[in-house]
């Protein structure tokens, strides 16, 4: 038996989630009844009691059944509107206030996006979903996306469909069958309804051929025109989902049958598109390369590194890879939106440790066990991830800065690897490598991709990650939790891995500092300690003393202080480590204050 079997939701996730982008949704008025606005139905039947009222009949108990007993025929929700109300002016108003949310409604959590409309937003910032077909007039859909900073093309018209951005250009695109509830060219009435302008048959013929289908709300028996859409379209290329309440009905089975259609039965649609959402979101999370594959590329690492014959297999093993990571980095799963809040932010942050994870701890084993020889490679694809995140783009400043993470994760992976080996003129030749900038002179690594000072964490923003809300160091402590995992393929066996990574990350602070001369610091520190200090990259040991203490006072002790400076470090001057430490002692008391 499949594992999947009896559960179609977790068959849609993975079909959503693999195909990204290609499925579009279909939405009835079954969506906007968890708002309170009302069904076409309940409209008819509402509309019925305030005539009947208005003519001094008395309130019933069942109006349908007096209206058949009375008209003789089965309530029309068309018949009605145009009884009573002879445009489509005076129609729109009717249903105004079925729609509109007064202040009452908003107070009480009325007529507006539920927990479904929400759930498919999350999944279009997500690039899951960018095409929404529906027959509502309300605009909760929209308001959902625009919440999340989304402004989606909005077609309710032929003439907006006249002057929309293209469907492909669009990151959301929503087409109003029926029109919208503020715009008198709503189509409501059965007469309305029995067919589409041929500008719009063309575009719905092009979505049903070009996108899988999920669709829910409809009833499949309102609406021919939409119906015909469906039996029309004869490419089965992407699979049909519907989501149903209760049994089908002949016109929405018609539709499941022309299109093989997958049927899922659901209790309500907010339960529905909040069970897909999160299953994908699992899913994406889930995502890292398969544990095996990056257990396969390491030992292939390890094995061509230990064996001078093997450099070229090795050379084109790390090309392979970071060719991969590039062409994934270029993938609509990395594409910036134009507001990066902070589930946006933490769901990058994820993708990029998801598809870096393998590189990183391959460089690793080169900073480990290499020879020095390595060293231009890995600074090659240091300088390669740092170029192709430095391309010009728009959107979400944080997430565009955002986008050198994963040169942040090699460089990392690379510095650690080396201070487990106490490479330490190779640690030191790597903090000032420069990488070339699209402006301006080159720049070392350790000033554009260490700790506080990389943009990337500009205004703290890996506070944003959960857990790390309050932390003093946020990017550093997190970047402390991954390679407490990662590091394992390379570090080995070590008794304080905490005090190793925050050794690498002090060598690192003191590299920075090496930008200031001798002089400017002694000045400096004559002043007030509370503000007589040089600005320098610090991380998680500004805070953690203990661990501070003893590294600070093993760099001051020889022989490791004479064999850093032999190794480059401190300019080539033992007193500027002591210099260092206590201009280190003080940005530490402050730290602490904060």
């Amino acid at each position: 038996m499949s594992i999947l079997a009896g559960d179609p939701l977790t068959q849609l996730a993975f079909s959503v989630y693999e195909n990204k982008g290609v499925f579009a949704v279909v939405l009835g008025s079954g969506l906007s009844r968890a708002a309170e606005i009302p069904t076409g139905w309940e409209i008819t039947l509402d509309l019925i009691r305030r005539a009947a009222l208005a003519q001094g009949i008395e309130d019933q108990t069942d109006w349908a059944a007096w209206y058949r007993k009375t008209a003789g025929e089965e309530p029309s929700y068309s018949r009605l509107l145009e009884e009573l109300a002879s445009s489509p002016e005076e129609r729109r108003s009717i249903l105004h206030s079925y729609i509109e949310p007064s202040d009452e409604d908003r107070e009480a959590g009325r007529k507006i996006p539920t927990a479904a409309h929400n759930a498919i937003a999350e999944l279009v910032r997500s690039g899951y979903i960018r095409v929404i077909v529906t027959t509502n007039f309300d605009r909760l859909m929209e308001n959902a996306l625009r919440e999340r900073g989304i402004e989606p093309t909005i077609v309710s018209s032929v003439d907006a469909l006249s002057g929309a951005e293209p469907i492909t250009h669009s990151a959301c695109y929503i087409l109003k069958l029926h029109g919208d509830y503020k715009d008198a060219r709503i189509l409501n009435t059965e007469a309305e309804l029995s067919g589409y302008p041929k500008q719009y048959d063309t575009l719905l013929d092009r979505i049903m051929d070009e996108h899988g289908l999920i669709v829910c709300g409809w009833s499949g028996e309102w609406d021919s025109a939409l119906r015909a859409a469906f039996l029309r379209a004869p490419n089965r290329r992407y699979s049909v989902f519907w989501a149903s309440r209760g049994n089908l009905g002949s016109g929405a089975q018609t539709i499941v049958d022309h299109r093989r259609a997958r049927v899922i039965a659901i209790n309500d649609a907010d339960n529905f598109f909040r069970g897909l959402q999160q299953r994908v979101e699992t899913l994406e999370q889930s995502k890292r390369q398969n544990p095996f594959s990056i257990e396969l590329l390491v030992s292939s690492a390890k094995r061509f590194l230990a064996k001078p014959e093997y450099r070229i297999q090795m050379d084109e093993l790390f090309a392979q890879e970071a060719d991969r990571l590039l062409a994934q980095l270029g993938t609509s799963e990395f594409e910036i939106i134009s507001q990066g809040d902070a589930d946006a932010f933490r769901s990058h942050v994820r993708s990029y440790e998801a598809a870096t994870e393998a590189l990183t701890c391959m460089v690793g084993v080169l900073a480990r066990w290499g020879d020095d020889t390595e060293f231009s490679l890995v600074l090659d694809i240091i300088q390669s991830l740092y170029t192709y995140a430095k391309r010009p783009g728009g959107g979400s400043v944080r997430l565009l800065n955002l986008r050198s993470y994963p040169a942040v994760l090699i460089f990392t992976a690379y510095g650690l690897g080396l201070t487990r080996a106490t490479r330490w003129a190779m640690l030191h030749r790597m903090f000032n490598a420069k990488v070339d900038q699209q402006y301006g002179e080159p720049q070392r690594l350790i000033d554009v991709l260490f700790l506080n000072i990389w943009d990337g964490d500009e205004n703290e923003a890996f506070k944003n990650i959960e857990g790390f809300e309050k932390r003093k160091t946020a990017l550093s402590d997190h970047l402390l939790t991954i390679f407490l995992q990662w590091a394992k393929t390379f570090v080995g066996l070590t008794p304080n891995f905490e005090l190793m990574f925050e050794r690498f990350e002090i060598l690192g602070s003191l590299a920075n500092f090496e930008q200031y001369s001798k002089a400017r610091v002694k000045e400096t520190l004559q002043g007030d300690p509370r503000n007589g200090w040089e600005f320098m990259a610090f991380g998680r040991a500004a805070w953690d003393g203990k661990n501070r203490d003893k590294i600070l006072s093993e760099m001051q002790t020889d022989p490791f202080k004479l064999e850093l400076v032999r190794s480059g470090f401190a300019q080539g001057d033992p007193e500027f480590i002591d210099l260092f430490a206590q201009n280190f002692a003080r940005v530490a008391a402050r730290v602490r204050w904060q």
